[in-house]
C-alpha cells in the first residue's frame, strides 16, 4: 500500500516520521505546505519544509519540533544586538540551510530540485516535495482590518489578531510540483496529517489539480484538535474566531466532500455519531504523539485503518 502525506508543521512532521519508521520510500511520499514560506534578511525560508525533513533525518530540535538540534545563536544574538530584527530566530544551523536555499534558487533552481539536494544530503529517503515551486504567500486578514504575512501573525504577534479569513495569494496561478502529481497517482490512500487545516492543509489544496486529483482517492484525515483544544498551534482559536466551534468533528466537517475516513482522539469518542451520520468511517485512537514511540503507534494505527478503508472503498 503507498501513501501520499499532506503535512505541515510540528504534528504532521511527527506522523510522518512515525510513518517513514515503517513504510520503505517507494511506499510513502510527502507534500508540504510552502504557504508560510516568507523572506527576511533576503534569505528564502521554508519553515514547514524544514521542519518535515529536520524531523525527517534526525536533526529536529526534540524540545521545539521546529529548527534543529544542539542550535547555538551567536548569529541572531548579534543581529538583535546591533538592533536588527529578531522576531524570528534563526540559529547558526538554521542558517546554513536557508543560505543554502536561497543560493539555489539565486541560480536558477526550482525549490523542489534544492529540496531534493537537501534531502540527499541529509541522508533522507522518503520523497518530500514542496507543494509548489512558485512563490505562494498565506495572508492573514484580521478583524481589526490589518492584513499580515503568515509569520508576522504567528511569531511576530504571537496569533494574537483575531482571524476573520485566510488568503493564499499567487495560489491560482501556481503549478503543483511534477513530482507530487505523479506521487498522487500512484498512492493508493492520501493522508491528512494532524496539521492546521485552514494555513497548513488548505494551501496545498489550493493549488491547482491537487484536491481534484486526491478526490479521486480514499482519503483519510487524522484530527489536530483534542479535546477541543489543538495539539499545536493556533488552529483551535482560528477556528473559534471564524465562528466554528473547535472540535475533532469541526475538522472532519472541514474536509467532509472528500473524506473517507478520520482518525480522531478518544478523548473525542462522544462525536463519533455525527461523523458517522455523514458517512465518515472514523477510528478512534490516541493521537498524542509525546515520543518516538508514539509517533510509531500512531502510525501503525493509521496504516492498518487506511487497508481497512482502502478495502471498502474498492
Amino acid at each position: 500500500m503507498k501513501i501520499l502525506a499532506l503535512a505541515g508543521g510540528v504534528g504532521g512532521a511527527k506522523l510522518v516520521d512515525g510513518l517513514a519508521r515503517i513504510l520503505p520510500p517507494e511506499q510513502l511520499s510527502v507534500i508540504v505546505n510552502t504557504g508560510d514560506d516568507f523572506e527576511i534578511f533576503g534569505l528564502n525560508i521554508s519553515p514547514d519544509l524544514d521542519t518535515v525533513c529536520y524531523t525527517l533525518a534526525g536533526l529536529a530540535n526534540p524540545i521545539t519540533g521546529w529548527g534543529q538540534k544542539d542550535e547555538t545563536w551567536h548569529t541572531f544574538q548579534t543581529v538583535a544586538h546591533l538592533g536588527g530584527p529578531d522576531w524570528f530566530r534563526l540559529g547558526n544551523k538554521d542558517l546554513g540551510t536557508h543560505l543554502f536555499r536561497t543560493e539555489g534558487l539565486r541560480l536558477g533552481k526550482r525549490l523542489s530540485e534544492i529540496t531534493l539536494e537537501l534531502c540527499e544530503r541529509w541522508g533522507v529517503k522518503h520523497p518530500v516535495y514542496p507543494m509548489s515551486d512558485d512563490p505562494v504567500r498565506t495572508l492573514v486578514h484580521a478583524k481589526d482590518g490589518s492584513t499580515l504575512g503568515f509569520q508576522e501573525y504567528f511569531v511576530q504577534r504571537a496569533c494574537a489578531p483575531e482571524v476573520e479569513k485566510f488568503e493564499f495569494k499567487g495560489v491560482e496561478s501556481s503549478s503543483p510540483v511534477g513530482g507530487a502529481i505523479a506521487a498522487i497517482e500512484e498512492a493508493d490512500v492520501v493522508l491528512l496529517t494532524p496539521s492546521n487545516p485552514w494555513v497548513s492543509i488548505e494551501p496545498i489544496l489550493a493549488v491547482p489539480e491537487y484536491l481534484e486529483r486526491i478526490s479521486q482517492k480514499p482519503v483519510i484525515a487524522v484530527s489536530p484538535i483534542v479535546g477541543g483544544k489543538a495539539l499545536k498551534g493556533p488552529a483551535a482559536k482560528m477556528y473559534h474566531e471564524l465562528g466554528i466551534q473547535p472540535c475533532a468533528s469541526a475538522v472532519a466537517n472541514h474536509y467532509r466532500d472528500f473524506l473517507n475516513g478520520f482518525v480522531l482522539d478518544t478523548i473525542d469518542a462522544d462525536e463519533l455519531e455525527k461523523i458517522e451520520r455523514w458517512r465518515i468511517i472514523p477510528l478512534v485512537a490516541d493521537i498524542v504523539m509525546k515520543d518516538q514511540q508514539d509517533r510509531v503507534r500512531l502510525a501503525e494505527e493509521v496504516l492498518a485503518f487506511s487497508e481497512m478503508v482502502l478495502n471498502r472503498s474498492r
